[in-house]
């Protein structure tokens, strides 16, 4: 069984291999996986591909997802705000004679406070998959024009001691092209 300790590895370099066959890449990922590269594990592996493949989760294994989080959060802030907003709203109204009626009418403002738990439930849903998904941030340099049309590409970060590994497995699975970049 390979050695699973965390050591400190200072990443320096980034490396995309290229692959024409999906098969032999998620290979790739497999073996990383099992620990084949010391130090490496699957979170710090990138695809990129032409096309969704659904089948990668298998190799991939879960990964934690926020945007639960953000839905959740975002509604319950909705469902307490528009509340507040709306009985605050009332009760400046305090002066006015209200002819016993309540001032702050609870049955009233459920179904406004609903569509406000709705409405920031939706936008900071929309929020946490744009932040989960890095969307606003800067394109990594590293990239080929043959991924848009029918390869795929694997990208990492590695260490200087984890480059030849990665490249020998790499060469195993009959990878096309290696290309590489230091990390500034």
């Amino acid at each position: 069984m390979a050695n699973h300790h965390k050591t400190l590895r200072i990443k320096t370099k980034r490396v995309l291999g290229l692959f024409g066959d999906f098969d032999e890449a998620f290979e790739v990922i497999a073996d990383i996986r099992r620990y084949k590269v010391p130090g490496l594990t699957v979170d710090d592996v990138t695809l990129k591909s032409p096309i969704e493949h659904p089948e990668i989760e298998d190799v991939l294994g879960e990964r934690p997802s926020n945007v639960p989080k953000f839905a959740f959060w975002g509604s319950l802030f909705g469902l307490v705000f528009g509340f507040l907003f709306l009985a605050s709203a009332q009760a400046n109204f305090l002066a006015q004679p209200s002819g016993g009626k309540p001032i702050i009418t609870i049955p009233s403002n459920i179904v406004l406070a609903y569509e406000m738990m709705i409405l920031f439930g939706v936008l900071s849903t929309l929020a946490g998959f744009i932040i989960g998904a890095k969307l606003m941030r800067r394109r990594q340099g590293l990239y080929d024009t043959a991924i848009t049309v029918d390869q795929i590409g694997i990208v990492i970060e590695v260490a200087d001691e984890q480059e030849q590994p990665l490249k020998d497995l790499f060469t195993k699975h009959n990878v096309i092209e290696v290309h590489e970049e230091s990390i500034a």
